[in-house]
């Protein structure tokens, strides 16, 4: 079974407009591939808990999982020619936008997915242009946050990989 830790500096994000249909041509090409990003917060899932106070039972209080969250995920990336971000965000504030799915591939040194996310019914709700300062080199950035309805681990080619090699006893 491997073993070894990805680096996490290789990834890339696409929208697809259909997840199920789409995840089934990934390989060959997205709807809307959102290109490279210098870092993506907010991959996670939390299971929500409600507590029930039973009575007459003072030494405990009985918690039961309830629903998933999940926090946005903010995408950043050094400004270039590309309008994407900011136009896909721009649709919403006009009352014309159309929610996304999403997937973001974690690739190996040779740009091949070996793990990818799938998050669904995303909303660019907030964009942030860059900072403008003359007295600075700093790179321009943008930032894109997209709120979303879900998100989950999709099973990749590394994983079948992985699994291959854990069966043969590698």
């Amino acid at each position: 079974m491997l073993s070894e830790p990805f680096p996490a500096f290789h990834f890339y994000i696409a929208l697809i407009e259909d997840s199920d249909s789409a995840l089934a041509k990934v390989s060959a090409a997205a709807d809307f591939l959102l290109g490279g990003f210098s870092e993506c917060t907010g991959l996670e899932s939390e299971l929500q808990m409600e507590e029930y106070a039973a009575g007459g039972e003072n030494d405990r209080v009985y918690k039961f999982p309830s629903r998933a969250a999940y926090p946005n995920i903010v995408l950043t990336r050094g400004v270039g020619f590309s309008e994407s971000l900011y136009l896909w965000h721009e649709d919403f504030l006009k009352g014309e936008g159309i929610r996304r799915n999403g997937l973001i591939f974690l690739a190996n040194e040779a740009r091949l997915p070996i793990k990818t996310w799938k998050f669904e019914g995303g909303i660019p709700i907030k964009w942030t242009g860059p900072s403008l300062n003359a007295g600075s080199s700093a790179l321009a950035i943008e930032k894109l946050e997209i709120a979303h309805e879900r998100l989950e681990l999709v099973l990749s080619p590394g994983k079948l990989l992985d699994s291959a090699l854990g069966a043969l006893g590698a």
